[in-house]
């Protein structure tokens, strides 16, 4: 009702009142409420609330210490918490604690760009307390934005992988994982970065386009009759046998040992280009590539002299293209494809896995020394001594300027048969963003085969339920065809590898398990620098003479890896236990801390250290483009904080589909702006409505109720196990969708629009209003509920607001106390009005509607309560009609509503016509009786018994 022609009868109505401001002012009001979230002790007091329950444990993923939080973090750390706080409703103990990933090169290089490298200004011992200060300088920082979206959890008591309790927890885990066997020392190569001057990980790896020589150089036989008959040809005494290769990595080529053909693929001796001296070559190619490779060298017909398997040139032997001593045998390598090249596969076991693997198989990498396997040191450039080409030197020269040498010394060779440019994917460091390199180094590696990890680990895979469903085949696919994992790295911030070696074999000491948890103990007392000033005879004794200190420090991915050991299981008094319930990153994690988690989970207990893993994408603009500086379309969450609130933020997390990536832009965010204010007024008006209304005494009873507001109830009782279902499976995107609906639909169109009559003009006591009160309480009290997950602030504004159960008149606690609400009940099947019989009666307002449309559009009517409706309807529709149609003027929100007769007619027939009934100054329906009582001549005799007499009953409507 509006106050439209100063209605002198205003204060007879029950109009909304509520202190809820119409208007959220997020950005003010939010940091209020964190404040007294702070004052309050929140987490703590939820913990304390929830002592008893079943735990339901999802485990941070550590975010690393570096750097502002972007809308990546913002996606993480809300799905997270909308997790968290669902099952907190859902009557879970859930504790969350918030964890940092603090060792790493980042923290390194942000040190060095202040001090310079370790002895510069700084000796080691020093530099690392910097590398302490600096990661503990961005966790604060990183920890206020998180809070400040919302964030719950143990803030005041997260855990850091640089806490001297972690790094112990690290070495007892390296313990247990070498106990089982799983550790391995070995020059195998690594992805090397030059930048980094150190091995990386597989999850450090990124691929981007990168534009490199491609040549084919021919290895020529030693004997061109044995390669001749291998193929059932003959050679005549002046043809030269030659076996090509094809590659892009030039630089390698010093450090070639073999060739690697496949086994099962056919091969054929065909006609080459002729030799700088004009004698005849064959060239051994895959069947399938000899038309394109011969066109590479500017033979246009295929002269094929024999054929041959794979497997039947094994043992054969052709020279190096430039170091005419070395010997160069054929191999037969599974890895070898017919798909592009040549079919042959030039083999540097230094500088790549699969060439090492094929190396060892046939015991090759024992016949050389170790700088003929990799005559590249951590620079990039050639060792010293590195044979020349010739005239050409190769030592002092970096790998990427040495192609160029390297293919410019082959021209005018018999060795050179093309040389072009190719851009291709390559390997790059996915910090620096530069080219990596395989470089066979001496590391430390947890075996993926070795006491079975591998077979373990994809079993294991197997027994965790993954959201999406396609996670499981990609994490299974990575540890499937993924290399042993290098643990060690080459740099000063992190965890040491404390292992003794002997000086002479390189063994590690017999009791490594031993020692290791001995300097585990030592560390959790002083730190990591305690390894370094370590006396070993300390330990060791007598035998320290003969040992030695590893100084290489572990992968940040094991640090990261093991949280389920260093974390959960230790902390049994903050609620975490393993297996966690849940672990929830991005899409990326597989290849990440999902795999280094399972892998050190399985190598360690046997067992995955999750239950369930949920992932999801990365937020995009609009266009589907990533998030980039340069673009001009990076999304700051502080940006839009400040701007809009973080509950329109969350609200915008909630909605957008995880399983996918997700766009995100001003106008987006706009709109989740609009959708909010929609929540906002709807929790409103529920609250305006239930000023005054003391649930503690004047709850009505579900069975009590008018019947309409027995449906709403009952439709809020279905979409509450709708909602709880879609919190369990942790689909978002249906919540937000059926709070819009319901809040638009059932709620704003329907239920809020019909009873603004009883609410407004019945007596204030009336059992019909009480009824309405007790629906919109009932409503209110889920609805809270509902939102809370997604609208922290609004929903705790929300629960301050709702009128109180306690006899004090004080409304306690915090919605994240409470569970889902009890107070719900669906329709029986003895009700007056089923839900078909709700169903059916919506669908003849909505044909009323349409009815009215065009007559509004007249200007015959303005508002529905200017119409009378006529319903023409058979004997059955009359029959179900009858009992309410009195009453259908509440639901339709129209002037009279008849109904007569038609017999015939198989559907019920809506006709309206313009009401020329004197219209009520109170309640505004067009009535008869207008102007009919003396003491109040302008209103309906409705209005007259709601202000003077006993009040009107309603039953239906």
């Amino acid at each position: 009702m509006s106050d439209k022609n100063a209605n002198p009868y205003k204060s007879t109505l029950n109009l909304p009142s509520t202190d809820f401001p119409m208007r959220g002012d997020l950005p003010k009001r939010e940091p209020l409420t964190l404040a007294r979230w702070e004052e309050e002790g929140l987490y703590a007091r939820i913990r304390e609330n929830t002592a008893s329950r079943e735990t339901f444990v999802l485990h941070d993923g550590p975010p690393y210490a570096n750097g502002v939080i972007h809308i990546g973090h913002a996606v993480n750390k809300v799905l997270k918490d909308m997790v968290v706080k669902s099952k907190l409703l859902s009557g879970f103990d859930a504790p969350y604690v918030p964890g940092w990933d603090c060792h790493g090169l980042p923290i390194e290089i942000a040190v060095e760009k202040k001090y310079g490298k370790v002895g510069t200004r700084l000796d080691a011992v020093e530099f690392r307390q910097k590398c302490r200060e600096y990661a503990a300088e961005q966790i604060e920082l990183q920890r206020t934005d998180f809070k400040r979206l919302g964030v719950i959890g143990d803030w005041d008591n997260p855990y850091r992988s640089m806490d001297f309790s972690y790094e112990a927890g690290m070495l007892r885990s390296l313990a247990k994982i070498i106990e089982r066997g799983h550790l391995v020392r070995g020059s195998k190569p690594v992805h090397w970065c030059f930048d980094c001057g150190s091995a990386l990980a597989e999850a450090e790896i990124e691929y981007a386009d990168k534009v490199s020589p491609a040549v084919d150089v021919a290895y020529t036989a030693l004997s061109a009759e044995k390669f001749a008959t291998r193929f059932g040809a003959v050679a005549d005494a002046d043809v030269q046998v030659a076996v090509p290769i094809w590659t892009t990595t030039p630089w390698t080529l010093p450090a070639s040992l073999a060739i690697s053909v496949g086994p099962a693929i056919d091969y054929v001796l065909v006609e080459g280009p002729a030799r700088a001296d004009g004698g005849r070559r064959w060239l051994v190619l895959a069947e399938t590539l000899a038309a394109a490779a011969l066109a590479r060298y500017g033979v246009d017909e295929v002269i094929v002299h024999g054929h041959a398997k794979g497997e039947d040139l094994e043992s054969l032997v052709v020279q190096h293209p430039f170091y005419a001593e070395r010997e160069i045998p054929l191999l037969l390598g599974e890895h070898v494809s017919d798909e592009d090249g040549t079919g042959n596969v030039h083999t540097a076991p230094g500088h790549g896995q699969e060439d090492f693997a094929v190396a060892r198989q046939y015991d090759l990498i024992q016949q050389y020394t170790a700088a003929q396997i990799n005559p590249v040191d951590a620079r990039g450039v050639y060792l010293p001594g590195t044979p020349p080409m010739g005239d050409t030197a190769l030592e002092g020269n970096h790998i990427w300027k040495a192609n160029d040498i390297i293919v410019d010394a082959l021209r005018g060779t018999d060795a050179l048969l093309a040389a072009t440019r190719t851009e291709h994917s390559y390997p790059h460091c996915w910090r620096h963003k530069t080219p990596v390199a395989f470089r066979a180094t001496p590391q430390w590696f947890i075996s993926m085969d070795k006491a079975d990890l591998r077979a373990d680990a994809l079993q294991a895979i197997k027994d965790v339920a993954w959201i999406p469903e396609w996670g499981q085949a990609r994490i299974a696919g990575m540890v499937e065809g993924r290399p042993d994992w290098c643990i060690s790295r080459q740099r000063t911030w992190g965890v040491p590898i404390a292992l003794f070696i002997h000086r002479i074999s390189g063994e590690p000491h017999p009791r490594s398990v031993e020692l290791m948890y001995q300097v585990a103990a030592l560390v959790e007392a002083e730190g990591i620098d305690v390894w370094y000033s370590l006396d070993p005879a300390s330990l060791l004794g007598d035998e320290a003479g003969d040992y030695e200190k590893v100084t290489d420090i572990l992968d940040v991915w094991f640090d990261s890896g093991v949280t389920h050991e260093c974390v959960l299981a230790q902390r049994p008094e903050d609620g975490l236990r393993k297996p966690a319930d849940l672990y929830l990153e991005g899409s990326d994690q597989h290849r990440g801390w999902f795999q280094s988690s399972l892998l050190t989970g399985v190598a360690m207990d046997g067992a995955a250290p999750y239950r369930q893993v949920l992932t999801h994408g990365f937020a995009v603009d609009a266009a589907g483009r990533k998030m980039s500086k340069s673009l001009g379309n990076v999304v700051a969450p502080q940006k839009v904080i400040d701007a809009m609130g973080a509950d329109v933020l969350r609200l915008w997390i909630t909605s957008a589909d995880y399983r996918n990536e997700m766009s995100v832009s001003d106008e987006i965010l706009k709109r989740s702006g609009d959708g909010y204010r929609r929540i906002r007024n709807t929790a409103r008006f529920l609250l305006g409505n239930l000023h005054g209304f003391d649930p503690a005494t004047q709850l009505m009873p579900v069975d009590e109720m008018v019947e309409l507001d027995r449906w709403i109830v009952h439709r809020a009782y279905g979409l509450q196990q709708r909602i709880v279902d879609a919190y369990a499976a942790y689909d978002f995107p249906e919540i937000v969708q059926i709070l819009a609906n319901f809040c638009s639909v059932d709620l704003g169109s329907l239920y809020l629009d019909v009873t603004k009559d009883r609410l407004y003009t019945m007596q204030e006591n009336s059992p019909g209003r009480r009824s309405a009160q007790a629906a919109m309480y009932r409503i209110a009290e889920a609805f809270v509920r509902w939102i809370a997950p997604i609208l922290s602030f609004t929903a705790e504004e929300m629960w301050n607001h709702l009128p109180a159960v306690t006899a004090n008149g004080s409304r306690e606690g915090n919605v994240l106390f409470a569970t889902w609400y009890d107070g719900l009940a669906p329709l029986p099947d003895d009700a007056p009005l089923s839900a078909d019989d709700f169903k059916r009666l919506l669908a003849l307002r909505e044909q009323m509607s349409k009815v009215l449309e065009p007559m509004r559009a007249e200007g015959k009517i303005g508002a529905a309560l200017d119409a009378e409706i006529a319903l023409r309807c058979g004997v059955a529709d009359q029959n179900w009609l009858s009992p309410f149609v009195d009453e259908l003027r509440f639901l339709f929100i129209s002037g009279d509503v008849y109904m007569s007769s038609n017999d015939a007619a198989s559907e019920i027939e809506v006709i309206a016509i313009p009401s020329t009934k004197p219209k009520c100054g109170r309640c505004w329906h067009h009535r008869e009786d207008v102007g009919t009582h003396a003491a109040h001549p302008t209103l309906c005799g409705r209005c007259v018994d709601n202000v003077d007499g006993n009040g009107e009953h309603r039953k239906w409507f």
